[in-house]
């Protein structure tokens, strides 16, 4: 059923992000278990991580260095006192039965992370970060792979207990589109500062969503549900766009909202009830008593905070500031470590930040999308991009010619300079030779020659058509149209 516009007004969304993000540590949270994704399956298991009888665990130091460092990113204060807890629920993808996990004495304190929405930014806070370990993966034997309809589930316990870093927001969010700002923006800062790759198709960075509606003016919340499998930025923006209007549709005849974890189908468009939402009483947190809580040397933290490097939003301000750029480019420009790295090697080649840009944005990130890779794995080299360009300055090589060339750099990995020699490109800037095309051309089309004499100035158009026809588009334009028209008066 339809909504009215002015019911819907009556309603502000209430968002908080629940994000979890594996390090990229080489071995696990508690023991020595090598971490790696894609291994055959229960090779990289021990006694610690299976949960067996008498084992004990060790916490992994460089899992808490990351975690201190992306905290620090996020503005948040370190907790030099803070401890491990057990939480405890039951499934089979926890040998256990309990998480080991932090409760009310996390590593990171507060925080938070600007947005830019629309041209309007935001900030939204960051309740805390603390440190966990992974649980397995469950195998569900079923057409859809759901548990729903599986005849049987097989249990991967590889990733149990690998380094799992979790970042819970404030309830500051209040549209989709800044879910997923805000995700995309914390995805460029992990990854900047080296901790984890935020590889969403494996699962190195993964999304629940909190959601309530509650009447506008109100400082209470409604009742939430939690949203599950979010795999993308856009599942996460269409999960909540879907929510939204369940919820209001609830409201508005009268029905209540359930408190409960809800699963969202991507192939349908919808999200579905999978459990009633557990409160943080149902987990029976206690400290854990085989590890004695961490008291951290405030020397270390300072010398992790030293060794932060230029984080994104820095980055983009010095952009705009040192190379002029504008707020749009500067943005694409620092979007990652990589991206910003070749755009300024790129700029000490060539002081043209603004025409490397354009190339950057445009051609290079076209093909670099169309081969579904990463800036990191380009063929095109800062040197190679700049050494095109420069054969355009020099009127050695059009615009036009200059794209054919480049596709053939990102095929062949070649230099710029032997593909003009190798396919015969270079731009035709003989005045006399270009004279010859001209002539042709005037010789060959008298009637459009009349009509540009009789007052229709448009009818050059075609003739520089023509002569470019001509000389395979090889001929200087700017020579063409002053040679052209000196003959043509």
């Amino acid at each position: 059923m339809p909504i009215k516009t002015e019911a819907v007004e009556k309603y502000e969304v209430v968002i908080g992000l629940e994000i979890h993000v594996e390090l990229l540590t080489k071995s696990k949270m508690f023991c020595g278990c090598r971490v790696s994704f894609g291994a055959e399956p229960n090779t990289n298991v021990c006694p610690v991580c299976l949960g067996m009888p008498g084992s004990l665990p060790v916490v992994n130091k460089r899992a808490v260095e990351y975690t201190i460092k992306a905290g620090l990113a996020l503005n948040s204060k370190i907790a030099l006192h803070n401890q491990f807890h057990r939480k405890n629920y039951f499934y089979p993808d926890m040998p256990k039965d309990y998480q080991i996990s932090q409760y009310d004495k996390p590593l990171c304190i507060g925080g938070y992370l600007d947005v830019n929405v629309s041209g309007d930014t935001r900030r939204i806070g960051i309740t805390r970060v603390h440190l966990e370990e992974d649980t397995g993966k469950m195998i569900h034997q079923s057409e859809t792979g759901r548990i729903a309809g599986a005849d049987y589930s097989l249990v991967d316990f590889n990733r149990a207990g690998t380094p799992l870093m979790e970042i819970v927001s404030e309830p500051d969010i209040r549209t989709p589109e800044e879910a997923r700002a805000f995700m995309q923006k914390l995805r460029r800062l992990i990854v900047s500062i080296g901790v984890s790759d935020c590889n969403m198709e494996e699962g190195s960075m993964r999304c629940d969503a909190n959601i309530s509606l509650r009447p506008r003016g109100e400082a209470t919340f409604g009742v939430k549900s939690e949203i599950k499998n979010m795999n993308s930025f856009r599942a996460l923006q269409r999960a909540l766009e879907y929510e939204i209007e369940r919820q209001k549709n609830l409201i508005l005849a009268g029905e209540k909202v359930l408190q409960e974890t809800r699963h969202w189908n991507a192939a349908k468009n919808t999200t579905t009830s999978m459990r009633s939402k557990e409160e943080a009483h149902d987990y029976r947190y206690f400290p854990d008593p085989d590890l004695v809580p961490m008291d951290l040397d405030e020397a270390w933290v300072n010398n992790i905070r030293a060794g932060l490097p230029e984080l994104p939003a820095a980055r983009k301000e010095r952009f705009i500031r040192d190379f002029g750029l504008s707020t749009y480019d500067a943005d694409f420009m620092a979007s990652s470590t990589a991206m910003g790295d070749f755009f300024e090697a790129s700029v000490k080649l060539l002081a043209e930040p603004k025409t490397v840009g354009n190339w950057m944005m445009g051609e290079l990130s076209a093909h670099l999308n169309a081969a579904a890779t990463d800036i990191e794995q380009s063929p095109v080299s800062p040197k190679q991009l700049t050494d095109l360009i420069k054969l355009i300055n020099e009127g050695r090589i059009s615009g036009k010619m200059a794209k054919e060339v480049f596709e053939e750099m990102f095929v062949g990995g070649k230099d710029p300079q032997a593909l003009i020699e190798e396919k015969g490109l270079a731009q035709i800037s003989d005045e006399s030779a270009i004279a010859g095309f001209v002539d042709k051309a005037i010789e060959a089309n008298p009637m459009v020659v009349a009509e540009y004499k009789a007052g229709k100035k448009q009818a050059i158009g075609f003739l520089v058509g023509q002569i470019m026809k001509a000389s395979r588009g090889q001929a200087n334009p700017k020579l063409v149209n002053e040679i052209l028209q000196k003959k043509l008066q």
